[in-house]
């Protein structure tokens, strides 16, 4: 008891009232674990393309409907799942706390609304929805506004062999019924969603009917197993219609859980409408249940991502990179004000959401740059190195510098023009010290660089400098004088022994 007051206290923490004005809410079903995904993790947190798949699924459903209000359903890893998303205007946290359906999470989720006469649209999305986009979301909106209806549900057509499609098929009103009239106006409306193991249960003698506006239409086995249209688990449903048939869900079925699915039936029963809209990209309505198939997700991402930037920059293997969302739209926008941009990206390279790319930027083979990083022009990352701060940090690295293979570089720190930082080199910036590397610096050997402050010009090698000042000093000659050999004093010497015998 005391655990749930502590989640219901931290859910209505990061909650924020639905705005009543806007005209359509969006639902996230994220109550489940997922048990086939074999993880501590929930299976809402999982990410695609670097990003959990439920924040994906709340960007797209915000970008597309064009409106804040979002309602999460949350439920096993409740605060997980609400912390990784954060609070926001507009976004409530409902805690469903025994998973009894989609209907029974629909149900818990609609307690959020303005009130019981809320007059918009309720959208709903499932949690795991990961490769969901604002585009799909925004041409299911248009299609629900365009043809009026009561409900919609999204579908997709399934792309691989009929045998492998498990998912519920949609079942629409044909041409004509089972006495040859034409269906007229109810032709291509929803009459129900059949599941997969239904259909297999079926005899192939004898046709399945169902009645729809007091007529009777036939389907034979066969032809529902090669419907390719399936249910993709996204709906929108005029609010009023929902709230008021949402409480007349019942549970008899085998799984003993309520189903938004049943209300289909129930609407067609009571005189509403109710159609479908097929998604344009069937990828984009892609759930997963285990971990094949979100590795099969990750690489559909992967090679959208790839599509977007094989003909502005070059990636050496598409197969074996990541760059992310920021970042691509990023180097799209340099495209169109600056090309050409001669970026070269290796096989391996991960190169995160804040950083900030120019032209002419190398990064080679298996480089990692995550954090808020800032490239100039014609920058070289060599392989293996390591770039990286916290969130509130900043690490720069001016025009026409090259940092070498292996080297780690993190943190508050800024490195000036015409630089080499040579292999195994280790430099930090801390907030209290950081680091600042003047241009022309050539910085070599395995050197350990903290807090320091280096004047232009100056050579470093095989150091280890701590919270120092390096000043640009000139001999006779004109020469720079070098800094080669310098280590702090050793400490701890009283607690080494040696293991030699006398």
């Amino acid at each position: 008891m005391e655990r749930l007051r502590e989640i219901f206290a931290q859910l209505k923490e990061l909650s924020s009232p639905i705005d009543g004005k806007q005209t359509s809410v969006a639902m996230i079903l994220a109550a489940g674990h997922g048990k086939r995904i074999k993880s501590e993790k929930s299976k809402m947190l999982h990410d695609i393309w670097g990003v959990p798949t439920v924040t994906r699924v709340a960007n797209a459903a915000r970008d597309g409907l064009g409106a804040n209000n979002l309602i999460l359903v949350v439920g096993i890893k409740a605060l997980e799942v609400a912390q990784a998303l954060g609070k926001a205007e507009g976004r409530v946290f409902e805690y469903q706390a025994e998973q009894h359906g989609t209907g029974d999470a629909v149900r818990v989720g609609l307690q959020a609304l303005p009130g019981p006469n809320y007059n918009g649209a309720v959208y709903v999305f499932p949690g795991d929805m990961g490769l969901l986009n604002r585009e799909a979301v925004r041409d299911f909106r248009n299609d629900f506004e365009k043809n009026p209806c009561d409900m919609i549900v999204l579908t997709a057509d399934y792309q691989g062999h009929p045998a492998e499609n498990y998912y519920g098929r949609i079942l629409r009103v044909p041409a004509q019924d089972v006495e040859g009239r034409p269906s007229g106006n109810d032709h291509g409306k929803v009459i129900e969603i059949r599941e997969h193991r239904d259909i297999l249960a079926m005899s192939p003698d004898k046709p399945y009917r169902v009645e729809y506006n007091h007529r009777v239409y036939s389907f034979i086995k066969n032809e529902l197993l090669n419907l390719p249209e399936f249910n993709t688990g996204v709906y929108a449903f005029m609010a009023q219609p929902l709230l008021r048939y949402i409480e007349t869900l019942q549970t008899n079925n085998a799984q003993g859980e309520l189903y938004v699915t049943d209300l289909i039936s129930i609407f067609n029963n009571n005189g509403l409408t109710v159609r479908a809209s097929l998604a344009k990209d069937p990828s984009a309505v892609l759930g997963f249940n285990n971990k094949s198939v979100l590795k099969e997700m990750e690489k559909i991402a992967r090679d959208k991502a790839y599509e977007r930037l094989k003909d502005l920059i070059m990636i050496n293997d598409k197969d074996d990179f990541f760059i992310a969302d920021a970042v691509i739209e990023q180097i799209i926008e340099m495209d169109k004000a600056r090309a050409p941009l001669d970026i070269e990206i290796g096989k391996g390279v991960y190169i995160g959401p804040a950083v900030k790319l120019d032209k002419s930027v190398m990064i080679k083979n298996r480089a990692r740059l995550e954090g808020n990083i800032i490239l100039g022009e014609n920058v070289k990352i060599h392989e293996n190195v390591s770039l990286s701060t916290y969130p509130h940090q900043t690490l720069s690295i001016g025009r026409h510098s090259e940092i070498l293979q292996g080297d780690i570089v993190k943190g508050n720190l800024t490195i000036g023009e015409n630089c080499r930082i040579e292999s195994s080199v280790n430099m930090t910036g801390a907030d209290e010290y950081p680091t600042r590397i003047g241009n022309n610096v050539l910085i070599k050997g395995t050197s350990h660089i903290f807090g320091v402050i280096i004047e232009d010009g100056v050579w470093v090698e095989h150091s280890v400098l701590k919270c120092k000042y390096v000043e640009r000093t000139a001999r006779k000659d004109g020469t720079i004088q070098p800094i080669k050999y310098v280590f702090p004093l050793p400490e701890g010497l009283d607690s080494l022994h040696s293991l030699e015998k006398k």
